[in-house]
């Protein structure tokens, strides 16, 4: 099945992050009442990182998954890649993770090379999720565990519907002052809508191949954490 991402090519869709880059931390910090880094956080946490352990944070953005991964585990090694580029330089330089551009659908591993494989907001963006998460799925290891932080469906009816409010009508005339292309946040409502919920997701991840997939709400809902592991 394909994304929103199929209303523009793939080249459009990394234009379309190169643009949002410049204010992409402050936009998302501003739109999610500053829920945006407690939700990585939690999915930072959800991986059960181990030392020794290799993680890679996939369409890391400007590194903030993948810093929280380095700081809950810092005797692991900690990767991040993403398609734009100018999302991986604003990525803080230094002691700490990698970060290289790379893209999800064809991951720069071999088979059974990673322990860990993170995603925070971007398996929706993928021309092809499912292709993403059997890439995903190859470069695991036995035993290793895949988290898809991403967002979902409030489970209260009250509440969703305040939330789809919000993202056809708030969201996109906020967005016309924070962000450096606002209409890429009109896309954002609109790839929300039409993901699946948070069971629909799980059996995606089941159907390439992971076991023991869960799921926990955050936010009642509005993101979910999934986690899953290989075999």
């Amino acid at each position: 099945m394909s994304s929103p991402a199929a209303e523009r090519t793939a080249d459009g869709v990394r234009a379309m992050f190169d643009r949002v880059a410049p204010r992409y931390d402050l936009a998302n910090t501003l739109l999610s009442f500053g829920q945006d880094r407690a939700w990585r956080q939690s999915a930072a946490r959800a991986t059960r990182l181990a030392p020794g352990e290799t993680a890679l944070d996939v369409a890391c953005g400007t590194g903030g998954l993948t810093r929280a991964l380095a700081k809950v585990q810092p005797g692991a090694t900690v990767l991040g890649a993403d398609f734009s580029l100018e999302m991986v330089r604003r990525a803080p330089d230094g002691a700490g993770p990698m970060y290289l551009v790379g893209d999800a659908l064809e991951l720069p591993f071999p088979d059974d090379s990673l322990d860990v494989v993170t995603i925070a907001f971007g398996l929706r963006n993928l021309p092809d999720p499912d292709q993403g998460m059997r890439e995903f799925h190859r470069v695991l290891r036995p035993g290793g565990r895949v988290v898809v932080c991403e967002f979902s469906r409030p489970t209260a009816p009250v509440f969703s519907q305040a939330y789809d409010r919000y993202l056809v009508r708030v969201l996109p005339t906020a967005a016309k002052w924070i962000s450096s292309d606002p209409e890429a946040y009109q896309y954002l409502a609109r790839s929300i809508g039409s993901w699946p919920d948070q069971a629909g997701l799980a059996r995606r991840l089941r159907r390439v191949g992971f076991n023991q997939v869960q799921w926990r709400d955050l936010s009642g809902g509005i993101v979910a954490l999934h986690r899953g592991v290989v075999a």
